[in-house]
């Protein structure tokens, strides 16, 4: 008899690929779905960065790769932080992986032992726990409030540390929510944390460029944090190249020298072809990001406009990355046609079915009676899912 592992077993399935696969199924079907579900760009990467890709193939860019990355590239994820976030890193800090979750995935096998806990605010992305789970560390999810824009609090940090915690995942902006934390948020975490001198956070800032309030801030900024401090970003979202999987930590020495030790192990190093893609990414003209970025936020306030004419939802605006994240829970309990809403998933699968359009239940954020709405997709089909999410809802008694 096959045997999958334990550790396997225990793992949920991404809830945001099962509802993207299932949309494209439906469509391959011939069904007129639209997906609000798919968490990447809707933009092509730009020209210069493919046209590098190009060039890395005619020059034979076709060998292994070093573990943790082209020297050239980890050279330019380095100037890059120098020049827009004003951090300093050496390269042997920098470690380059295939994707961001790769990354992710790297540190928290790194540096989470049995039993050890990880504090996740919620709403949290959707890999957070699982990875946590995969480590056998124990994921301590602290709900995040309406009425702190669902950003963790520094009273709540305090209260979750234990003798036993030893890392915090931070995302800003906010995947699902789309929230985006202050300086002074931040600065208010840094104090807590600088008290627990075992507690690493890992910061993920992959919606770094997608934001609307003219900077987002790093916790490594705060006092006393940069060596407390694991950045985890890429090329993914602020570039369009979420297919090419590119993804690096910024991290203290000894972290980064670990995580190469336990990727040389697995994966090796990433794509030849794709690295030289993102050293143009982050070298080349930057026009391109702040050119989706105005996109972004125009889309932000379609959604946001239409997402007050429907009956039931209570929706704050998102100040950075491409969701929309309504509280969905005043739907629960009504009917239509038949189909009863018990939960927020009952009320995914009820657009799914009656309205054509693909959502992501927000259980799947650790977040239940919400749901997920990615306005990564044009302008008309942000208005036609809206009017048919509309006439759906309209109908549920």
């Amino acid at each position: 008899m096959l045997q999958i592992s334990k550790r396997v077993s225990a793992l949920s399935p991404s809830a945001t690929l099962a509802m993207l696969q299932k949309t494209n199924e439906l469509k391959a079907a011939g069904v007129d779905v639209i997906g609000l579900t798919a968490g990447e760009p809707d933009f092509n990467t730009p020209d210069h960065i493919k046209e590098a890709a190009k060039k890395a193939i005619d020059e034979n860019y076709s060998r292994y790769t070093p573990v943790s990355g082209y020297l050239s590239l980890r050279k330019a994820i380095c100037d890059k932080l120098q020049r827009e976030n004003g951090l300093t890193f050496t390269p042997d800090q920098i470690v380059v992986g295939n994707g961001a979750k790769h990354e992710l995935a790297n540190v928290v096998l790194t540096m989470v032992n049995p039993g050890d806990e990880v504090i996740i605010p919620t709403p949290a992305w959707v890999s957070y726990v699982e990875l946590v789970k995969l480590a056998e560390g124990v994921p301590v999810c602290v709900p995040a409030l309406p009425e702190n824009g669902l950003k963790l609090t520094a009273e709540q940090l305090e209260a979750a540390i234990t003798p036993r915690t030893r890392l915090m995942i931070l995302c800003t902006p906010s995947n699902p929510t789309g929230a985006v934390y202050t300086a002074e948020e931040l600065e208010a975490l840094a104090a807590v944390l600088v008290k627990h001198p075992d507690v690493t956070v890992l910061s993920d800032e992959i919606y770094e460029h997608i934001n609307f309030t003219g900077g987002v801030a790093s916790i490594s900024h705060c006092r006393g944090m940069q060596e407390r401090v694991i950045i985890c970003n890429g090329v993914s979202k602020a570039y369009a190249m979420t297919g090419w999987r590119i993804g690096y930590i910024a991290a203290p020495l000894a972290i980064a020298r670990a995580v190469t030790k336990l990727q040389g192990q697995m994966t090796s190093g990433a794509s030849s072809i794709a690295q030289k893609a993102a050293e143009a990414a982050y070298t080349g003209p930057q026009e391109c990001v702040e050119e989706m970025r105005l996109a972004f936020e125009r889309r932000r306030d379609l959604i946001y406009g239409l997402a007050q004419e429907i009956p039931g939802w209570k929706v704050a605006k998102p100040a950075g990355a491409f969701y929309l994240f309504p509280d969905v829970s005043a739907l629960i309990g009504k009917e239509a046609d038949g189909v009863r809403i018990n939960t927020s998933g009952d009320y995914v699968f009820y657009l799914l079915e009656k309205a054509n359009v693909s959502t992501v239940d927000g259980d799947a954020f650790c977040a239940p009676g919400y749901i997920r709405l990615s306005y990564a997709t044009s302008d008309d089909n942000i208005r036609e899912a809206m009017a048919r999410i509309k006439a759906a809802t309209e109908k549920l008694r």
